[in-house]
């Protein structure tokens, strides 16, 4: 019996724990911090080994196979020792991919992923039979064990891709690519770029490749790097003749000369760069051939993703809104551009090596105060300070809502748009846009 060992006890690691068991792996499950009880309950309820705030490298070391969670770096002394013992390091989507024969679209980028892949779904689930998973939702390999779907929308990110082997999707997603995490990738750029662009590597000339033709990166790495794919660009400069663009306020979708028109006015979304994220998500529609109806139907009506661009209250005349999502300067970008009125701005966290230079334009032009919620604010202070009259710090989320709301005038907007991850200061961004929405409806 083949020895399957997981680090991480939470949703993908659980859920593969699942699979593996239903395939005949003797499993064991590892976590260095505490696991959830929820997942303890799953994993006695199935008799499945586990061990939590620690790893013990005996019970490790002698796997045949180890899936890790995507949060564990390579660079962690337990990881260079698995590897160094020749096991294999596999993730959940390249695990959980080898036992079903469903019809895969995997979506990454370094912003719109959530959204993108929720919106696809949304649209999808109304003529298809589609789970989501990947880095959303209920883990991916635990709905493969239930042969739940004949479809998958997956949103996966780099460090999902790392540990990929054989993972082919029929339709690949690749939204954008701006620096992020780059403490993971040696501070190189070019490698993070290499890890977006395995979504592509394993696909053939039957598969589809859709990417954002706007973004110099991929476009400039498709050069040096063509992939196998058949390709279907977007853009919202230029015509295109194979996939999406825009022309007069209509996205124009054209896929082995079958078009679908649809006016951009009445799309749930605001922003340009959701306009795009309505490209990828229809261009992949139209592909699955769903109905044109269904298509601009589901733009119309898609309620969002929670802590991204998310409307929480206006009080006042004044509108709050919580983009906690935007954990990097180019999340924060979309989120400013999009901003139509004098904007209190709440920003700050464990800043991942961030270049503020391209939000400048924008905190002199919609800015009007600053709100620093980090341990750490320096950088900020330095970058910001001259650009607008108001400034301050703060270490608590209440406090800086109570700043933002004697600030804020009629007509105002206070956005949460922290630019940073929320190690610092809070469990994750979750908690981060909970604890703001919580501070808002205090008011």
């Amino acid at each position: 019996m083949k020895r399957l060992v997981i680090l991480g006890g939470g949703e993908s690691g659980v859920g593969t724990a699942l699979l593996g068991k239903a395939k005949g792996y003797e499993v064991f499950v590892s976590d260095k911090g505490k696991i959830k009880e929820t997942y303890k309950e799953v994993l006695i309820h199935n008799e499945i080994e586990f061990e939590d705030e620690q790893h013990s490298e005996s019970q490790i070391l002698n796997a045949d196979l180890v899936m890790k969670s995507p949060g564990i770096p390579d660079k962690v002394a337990l990881v260079i020792k698995i590897r160094a013992n020749q096991i294999p390091v596999v993730s959940e989507i390249e695990f959980a991919s080898k036992y079903t024969q469903a019809k895969l679209v995997g979506i990454t980028g370094s912003n719109g992923k959530t959204t993108t892949a929720s919106l696809m779904y949304h649209i999808l689930k109304q003529e298809l039979n589609v789970g989501l998973a990947g880095n959303i939702g209920d883990s991916f390999a635990k709905q493969v064990m239930e042969q739940a779907f004949q479809n998958y929308v997956l949103e996966i990110s780099s460090f999902q891709l790392d540990d990929i082997v054989d993972f082919k999707p029929k339709v690949a997603v690749l939204l954008n690519i701006t620096p992020d995490h780059l403490d993971r990738y040696d501070y190189d750029f070019e490698k993070y770029i290499a890890s977006k662009f395995r979504i592509a590597k394993n696909q053939t000339k039957d598969d589809y490749f859709i990417y954002d033709a706007d973004d110099e990166v991929i476009s400039s790495w498709l050069k040096t790097h063509p992939v196998q794919s058949q390709l279907l660009p977007f853009s919202l400069k230029n015509k295109i003749e194979n996939g999406a663009y825009l022309e007069h306020d209509h996205i124009k979708i054209t896929i082995d000369n079958n078009q679908i028109i649809m006016p951009t006015a009445n799309l749930a979304l605001e922003g340009k760069h959701n306009i795009k994220n309505a490209m990828a998500a229809s261009t992949v529609a139209h592909l699955l051939k769903i109905r044109k109806q269904t298509i601009r139907e589901s733009l119309e009506n898609f309620q969002g993703v929670e802590h991204r661009l998310e409307h929480v209250l206006k009080i006042n005349k004044v509108q709050y809104i919580n983009d906690s999502k935007a954990t990097n300067v180019n999340a924060t970008y979309y989120a400013l551009e999009s901003m139509d009125a004098p904007t209190v701005w709440i920003v700050g966290g464990e800043d991942k090596g961030n270049d503020y230079q391209e939000l400048f334009q924008f905190v002199n032009e919609k800015v009007k105060a600053i709100i620093c919620l980090g341990v750490d604010n320096e950088k900020l202070m330095k970058n910001f300070s001259s650009m607008v009259d108001v400034i301050v710090e703060t270490q608590f989320m209440s406090e800086a809502v109570k700043i933002a709301y004697k600030i804020a005038e009629a007509g105002d907007n206070v956005l949460l748009s922290p630019a940073c991850a929320s190690f610092d200061l809070f469990e994750n961004y979750e908690d981060r846009g909970r604890q703001f929405k919580n501070a808002v409806r205090n008011l």
